[in-house]
């Protein structure tokens, strides 16, 4: 049995703690950024701020906050260092157990999230890791395809062409333009 590897960046609360807490500002030091650059497959991460607050409600522990953070990640299309802020609020909602899957709310089809609606989070040894959270937040918030200012240009000094140039539909647009 492998043991599972401690998180790169912690900050637990325990559950009967919650309500004592108050407002919490977090701030990852730089052996933990550079742990969470390589587990999120960044170039760097320069900054990582959380303040986040736990509100105890009848259907769990409420995790409300925002990240601040400075990335670094590689282009999409050229691989050129493109420079994010993310500043992006979050918020999950703990509850004691999320259920077996049968019958959960979860297997029901059509359901549809409002803006109120949070992720579900499950509360693992009566802890909940507060840092862990806005790890996951911010990796959700990262831009899929981060896109240097520069890309275009230097790809078609490339020779790579536009999508409307390369298509079927650039074919026949030049098939258009020819002399009759």
């Amino acid at each position: 049995m492998s043991a599972v590897p401690p998180p790169e960046w912690s900050h637990i609360v325990a559950v009967d703690a919650v309500g004592r807490t108050g407002t919490m500002h977090l701030i990852a030091d730089a052996d933990a950024r550079t742990l969470l650059a390589r587990r999120l497959g960044l170039d760097a991460l320069d900054r990582f701020e959380v303040h986040a607050a736990l509100t105890a409600t009848a259907e769990g522990i409420l995790l409300d906050g925002r990240i601040d953070a400075d990335v670094e990640q590689s282009c999409a299309a050229t691989t050129l260092p493109v420079a994010t802020r993310i500043n992006d609020a979050f918020r999950l909602r703990f509850v004691a157990h999320l259920g077996d899957g049968v019958g959960d709310i979860a297997d029901e089809e059509g359901i549809e999230l409002g803006a109120d609606d949070c992720d579900l989070v499950e509360i693992e040894d009566q802890r909940i890791d507060v840092a862990e959270a806005a790890v996951q937040s911010l990796a959700l918030a990262l831009p899929p395809f981060p896109r240097h200012p520069d890309a275009d240009r230097i790809l078609r000094e490339k020779g790579v062409k536009a999508e409307g140039e390369a298509g079927p539909f650039a074919a026949l647009a030049a098939l258009k333009n020819l002399p009759t």
